[in-house]
């Protein structure tokens, strides 16, 4: 096993006892928060752990500091936790939630990612995917055992910051990039945040225009339509947003699947952005 960015159903389930391999369910419903847990308590892939976003996933105590609506989990708080799902640097992860990974198995991804974990992928189209190949699901919970916490602390090099995407706004367009819907980026419409419209200069890409079926599209596909975005910018000048640094996670996973590796993810991204009213904003509704 040396997944890295997405794993295949079928490839999965031949792997499913190997005592290297540690799955996680990532399941989150943002209108209904305990909905995850709930499904993860009914069915899921055997041996598999839970991740709830607002809790393990995020630090929600630091949410009136600025850092948007999903602030990074205390990294010691973040590693503790790894160790108690059974995750050291040796395992082969996998991550997965109900569908396209976007909510939440790339967060995961990208904070596993962020302490230099390369050997963890989202499986590919999710739960709809397993189900649909027709393979087992459980009710029982079968934690691996318990490990230390995980060391090292979190890459700040793979992580931009609020004062950078600032100190940013007056480059050509392609150094920022921003995953949500056409509707919210334009400003037209903003259920979730309280202030609707885009980072000035921003380019938007919505994730889901990355997924058919419920999977991530093909590599070379998504390089066609991802790398003339960048403009003049090599993909390590990018820095991909969203409204609270989830939905970025899963645009850095397709950049990743079709061969532009490098960009960051900005973790406050809009939430974050707007949370200081002196900060710019554009619309185009």
């Amino acid at each position: 096993m040396n997944w890295t960015t997405l794993v295949d159903p079928a490839v999965l389930a031949l792997h499913l006892d190997d005592p290297d391999l540690r799955i996680v369910d990532a399941r989150f419903v943002l209108t209904d928060p305990g909905a995850g847990r709930a499904a993860y308590a009914q069915s899921h892939l055997p041996h598999a752990v839970y991740a709830d976003l607002n809790e393990d996933l995020a630090d929600l105590s630091r949410v009136a500091s600025g850092q948007g609506r999903h602030p990074l989990p205390e990294v010691d708080a973040f590693t503790g936790t790894l160790g108690r799902w059974g995750i050291a640097p040796r395992h082969q992860v996998v991550v997965y939630d109900a569908g396209d990974g976007s909510m939440a198995a790339a967060r995961l991804w990208w904070l596993l990612r962020l302490l230099g974990h390369a050997q963890v992928a989202v499986l590919d189209g999710g739960l709809a995917a397993w189900q649909a190949g027709g393979l087992a699901l459980t009710d029982e919970l079968q934690w691996p055992p318990r490990q230390p916490p995980y060391p090292g602390g979190y890459d700040s090099a793979r992580i931009a910051g609020t004062g950078e995407v600032a100190a940013r706004l007056h480059q050509a367009p392609g150094w920022l990039i921003d995953a949500r819907s056409a509707e919210r980026f334009s400003g037209g419409q903003e259920p979730v945040d309280r202030i609707a419209g885009h980072v000035p200069g921003a380019v938007n890409r919505p994730y889901l225009d990355n997924v058919h079926a419920g999977r991530l599209r093909d590599p070379d596909a998504l390089r066609g339509e991802l790398q003339p975005l960048l403009g003049a910018h090599a993909p390590d000048q990018v820095v991909l947003m969203c409204g609270s640094g989830v939905t970025a996670c899963h645009l850095l996973l397709a950049f990743e699947h079709a061969g532009l590796a490098g960009p960051r993810v900005y973790p406050g991204s809009w939430s974050g952005w707007i949370s200081d009213p002196a900060r710019p904003i554009a619309t185009t509704s």
